[in-house]
């Protein structure tokens, strides 16, 4: 209710008066109630819209005059989402949303061409065509928007993992001929092998070589990760790695 406009009941009765040429009365709503003012306006913006206009004797001849109106305002281009319920004006509880309705009506009147002072004009769609084989040379064509791949090879990409390498071409390198190198700008894998990885469990063996620590193999676990004495994993796969477990005593 706070947000129904005055200054907008005002713009709107003059519009729906000038139009159908009737007086609403005092009252804005409720001289709108019965339907049959609602009925003539939208016959005069639209002739034929609501073949029969009820007289308002019983409760059911109003409510189907106002249901007849929003049907013919959403024919007459009114969106869903703009229209009031029929309840909203029969029964006095959102007087807000019928005001929006009449305001959308108004507003769709004068997008086609009819001479109303309030509501806004809508915008007319711009439908463009365009010949089909225009329309294939644009699937080769990649605008500046979209960036440029300039200095930036994308050779070998795939699903599953798209890269791409990146190389300084001031500096004069060539440029990578694998999959395998990685330039500085990715980082450096210097000093740290990653001999062996696989994909299910990745995994690359650290030691100090100050303490005269030897290689172990990738399959070696010590005692201190624990232990499988009785269970044989015997056949695994690369669901579940098998690990082998020794003491380091006599290795």
């Amino acid at each position: 209710a706070q947000k129904y406009d005055p200054q907008r009941e005002r713009e709107l009765r003059a519009w729906i008066e000038a139009t159908t040429g009737r007086r609403i009365g005092d009252s804005f709503m409720d001289g709108l109630k019965d339907g049959v003012i609602l009925c003539e306006l939208i016959n005069k913006l639209q002739p034929g819209s609501v073949q029969k206009v009820n007289e308002p004797i019983q409760n059911w001849h109003k409510l189907e005059n106002i249901g007849n109106f929003l049907r013919a305002i959403t024919r007459y281009g009114v969106k869903p989402h703009d229209i009031f319920e029929a309840n909203d004006l029969f029964e006095n509880t959102n007087h807000t949303q019928v005001q929006s309705t009449l305001i959308a009506l108004a507003s769709q009147a004068k997008t086609k061409g009819n001479n109303v002072g309030l509501g806004v004009k809508y915008a007319e769609k711009q439908q463009r065509r365009f010949h089909p084989e225009k329309l294939r040379e644009g699937r080769n064509i990649i605008g500046l928007q979209m960036g440029t791949n300039k200095f930036a090879s994308q050779q070998g990409m795939t699903a599953y993992g798209t890269r791409r390498h990146l190389y300084d071409p001031k500096l004069g390198t060539d440029q990578p001929l694998d999959q395998a190198t990685i330039s500085l700008q990715m980082g450096t894998n210097k000093g740290a092998s990653q001999a062996g990885m696989t994909a299910p469990g990745t995994k690359r063996q650290i030691f100090e070589p100050a303490l005269g620590m030897e290689h172990c193999d990738t399959l070696t676990i010590g005692l201190q990760m624990g232990s499988n004495k009785g269970a044989s994993q015997q056949g695994m796969t690369v669901y579940g790695l098998p690990r082998q477990v020794y003491d380091p005593k006599y290795c």
